[in-house]
C-alpha cells in the first residue's frame, strides 16, 4: 500500500519562522517532520510513498536525493569521486515525487497523483501532523467499517483558557480544556474509488469537497485516536512537538 503525504502547501502561518525551509522539512530531534511521518508508516510495513510537491518542492527533492549523505557515515575518494558508505541504511523507502503546482488545492493535488496509486486502498495524510497512531488499527477499522474512506478523529482541546462567568464574576476557570468535539486528525485511509468524487480542477480542499461528499453519501468512517496528536501550524506548535518528541519517536 502507498501513503500519500500532502507537502505542497506554503504553510503561511509558519513562513516567517521557517525562513526558506518548507514546513515539512522543519526539524524535530534532528529529523524533518516528513521523516517522522514516513517513519511512523514504515514501522507498520508501509514503505511506498507519494509526495505531491508544490511550494519549495525542489528542497524536498534535494533532502531525499542527499538522504544517504545526510544520515550515514561515509568515506569519499577524491581521486575518482567515489563514496563508500560505512553504515547500513535502515529506511528502505520508495518515494514518488510529483510536481502538482504552487497554488493547487489539496483535493486537486490528490487527483493529480491518482495515476501513481497502484493499490486498491491507500493512506493519505498531511505533512505537518505528528501522532502515535496505530496505523495497523486504523487500517483494520477501515476494513471493518467497509466505507470508501476513513478519517482519524481526535478530541478537540481549546487553545485558550475558558471562563465561566456569572454576574460579572468568574465562577470557574479551565486552562485549555477538552471540548466535546471530534476534529479531523489528518490520517486517512481511502479506497481508490474516491478519485471519482474529485473534480478535475485546481480548486477545492479535501475537507470542503471530498469529505463533504463522502459524508453526504454515508461513506466516511471515523477511527477514534486517543493518543498523542499535534498539528504543526505555528512556531509554538513546533516547540511543543519538540518537547514531546518522545511520544512519537520509534522505540520509545
Amino acid at each position: 500500500m502507498e501513503a500519500v503525504i500532502l507537502c505542497g502547501g506554503k504553510g503561511m502561518r509558519m513562513s516567517k519562522s521557517a525562513g526558506n525551509v518548507p514546513k515539512v522539512l522543519l526539524e524535530i530531534d534532528g529529523k524533518p517532520l516528513i521523516w517522522h511521518i514516513m517513519n511512523l508508516y514504515s514501522r507498520y510495513g508501509v514503505r511506498d510513498f507519494i509526495l505531491p510537491l508544490g511550494y519549495k518542492g525542489d528542497e524536498i527533492r534535494k533532502y531525499f536525493n542527499d538522504f544517504y549523505i545526510n544520515h550515514l557515515n561515509y568515506k569519499l575518494s577524491l581521486a575518482d569521486n567515489r563514496i563508500e558508505f560505512l553504515d547500513e541504511f535502515e529506511q528502505n523507502w520508495n518515494i514518488t515525487f510529483a510536481d502538482t503546482g504552487i497554488d493547487t488545492q489539496t483535493a486537486a493535488r490528490l487527483k493529480m497523483v491518482e495515476k501513481y496509486v497502484t493499490s486498491d486502498t491507500f493512506f493519505l495524510t498531511y505533512g505537518d501532523g505528528l501522532a502515535d497512531i496505530r496505523i495497523d488499527k486504523l487500517l483494520e477499522h477501515h476494513r471493518k467499517m467497509d466505507r470508501l474512506a476513513t478519517v482519524t478523529g481526535v478530541d478537540y482541546r481549546s487553545q485558550y483558557g475558558i471562563l465561566t462567568v456569572k454576574n460579572g464574576v468568574a465562577t470557574a476557570f479551565k486552562e485549555k480544556p477538552l471540548i466535546n468535539l471530534i476534529i479531523n486528525g489528518g490520517y486517512f485511509v481511502f479506497s481508490k474509488s474516491v478519485f471519482q468524487y474529485i473534480a478535475d480542477d485546481n480548486h477545492g480542499a479535501i475537507e470542503t469537497t471530498l469529505l463533504k461528499k463522502l459524508t453526504a453519501i454515508d461513506e466516511l468512517a471515523v477511527y477514534k485516536h486517543d493518543g498523542y496528536w499535534i498539528s504543526i501550524d505555528t512556531y509554538k506548535d513546533l516547540l511543543n512537538a519538540q518537547h514531546n518528541a518522545f511520544r512519537f519517536l520509534p522505540d520509545q
